[in-house]
């Protein structure tokens, strides 16, 4: 079995008879998966306290639902995308 070390050796392929084939004789290597794994940064988050309105925060559940998301990530994703935006101003 051929181990794949750099993303830049994967071929384009044509079709899924062709993709299947690479990977039947290839597989990648343990260091290149670990290197493209996400990893949470690790600093201490601060717990805070916000107030919403009932209606508002059901609102923001049924949307975060919909999407298969933790509600409260998703405000926290809402919260840096913003902030990369003002930032960018």
């Amino acid at each position: 079995m051929n181990a794949i070390r750099h993303w830049s050796e994967l071929p384009r392929f044509e079709n899924e008879d062709d993709e299947a084939r690479f990977w039947s004789e290839h597989q990648l290597d343990g260091r290149l998966m670990q290197s493209s794994m996400h990893r949470p940064d690790v600093r201490e988050s601060t717990t805070i306290t916000l107030r919403f309105d009932p209606r508002m925060l059901s609102r923001i559940k049924r949307i975060a639902r919909r999407r298969y998301l933790n509600y409260q990530s998703m405000i926290k994703q809402w919260l840096s995308e913003r902030m990369e935006n003002e930032m960018k101003d």
